[in-house]
């Protein structure tokens, strides 16, 4: 009987071009903004992707939560195809994980914190679709990548990625793990790549970046450049803001300690002393935002009272 190959926890991965404009886009700064210049549109029926063999759920509550603090979907995002950038994030990840599984830096389906983060976004995904009317049609899927850096994202279509790193290294709860991945859930239901993707496109020169987004081109260092400028900074922060929101929300909804925010940014706080990481490039920690999200709670303890709790709970790494 031949033995598993090792899993790596220390490779050096590529993020995937959609993945990198944003970082390239994020400015290095949080502050409170108004997100009421965007307000969201009424929420369909609640239905749950079927290949998490998930029950319906009934529609939310519309006093409920934080709906009323968030906006509507910028008219820039119709500028682009959700449907093709749903197509691009689902190519770069296929590629990013074969990039990994050939360095031994893609964690077996049998992982224990595999388990740990897909049972996490079993819980998180019912509660999706109000959000956006596609999140029921997306093929959601979590995976554990082996790299030291501190980094989780979520890419358009429902493709999770967490690091090992940030797992390991700021020993997060499963409260803290649910806080990370709404945040991250809610940057690709809220289509903020999509948004940005299609303010880029609304400029001569934003064409050129477009198209190497979707895969139509190289993606160089002079296109991130032009992103960098053609993605104003107080869009960054609209953006961090609401997926902090919608984030808090889902978290709550599904029976984890939206509370855990705080810890979960004080650790981030710490960690960004000396030479900030992966992460913090592109979701900035600082009391301002501790502050942020504290006043916040109000909003969403109610659900988090009313939801019942995970059956299980799991151990962050050693």
């Amino acid at each position: 009987m031949t033995s598993c190959p090792a899993f790596h926890t220390d490779a050096e991965l590529a993020l995937p071009p959609l993945v990198q404009a944003r970082r390239a886009a994020t400015c290095a700064c949080h502050q409170p903004v108004d997100r009421h210049r965007r307000r969201l549109g009424a929420g369909a029926s609640l239905a749950v992707a079927g290949a998490w063999g998930l029950a319906p759920l009934s529609a939310l509550a519309a006093e409920e939560g934080v709906r009323g603090e968030v906006g509507s979907t910028s008219r820039f995002a119709k500028l682009v195809s959700a449907e093709e950038v749903e197509q691009a994030a689902q190519q770069q990840f296929t590629q990013m994980k074969q990039e990994a599984a050939g360095k031994r830096a893609l964690a077996p389906d049998d992982h224990p914190q595999v388990l740990r983060l897909r049972a996490i976004a079993q819980r998180l995904i019912p509660y999706t679709q109000p959000w956006n009317n596609r999140a029921s049609a997306w093929k959601w899927e979590v995976q554990l990548f082996g790299s030291k850096e501190l980094n989780a994202f979520c890419m358009p279509g429902g493709k999770i990625a967490f690091y090992f790193g940030i797992l390991q290294r700021l020993q997060l709860s499963d409260d803290e793990v649910a806080m990370i991945m709404g945040h991250e859930m809610a940057h690709a239901l809220r289509e903020h790549a999509r948004e940005r993707m299609g303010k880029s496109a609304a400029t001569r020169a934003g064409a050129g970046l477009l198209s190497s987004l979707l895969g139509l081109g190289n993606l160089g260092d002079a296109a991130l450049s032009m992103g960098a400028q053609l993605l104003s900074l107080k869009f960054s922060r609209e953006d961090e803001s609401e997926a902090d929101l919608v984030g808090m929300e889902l978290a709550a909804r599904a029976g984890y300690d939206p509370a855990s925010g705080v810890t979960l940014w004080q650790k981030m706080m710490k960690a960004s002393e000396g030479a900030p990481p992966e992460f913090l490039s592109t979701h900035p920690a600082s009391k301002t935002r501790i502050q942020e999200i504290q006043s916040h709670l109000p909003k969403v303890n109610g659900l988090y009272a009313k939801a019942a709790r995970p059956t299980q709970r799991y151990q962050p790494p050693v």
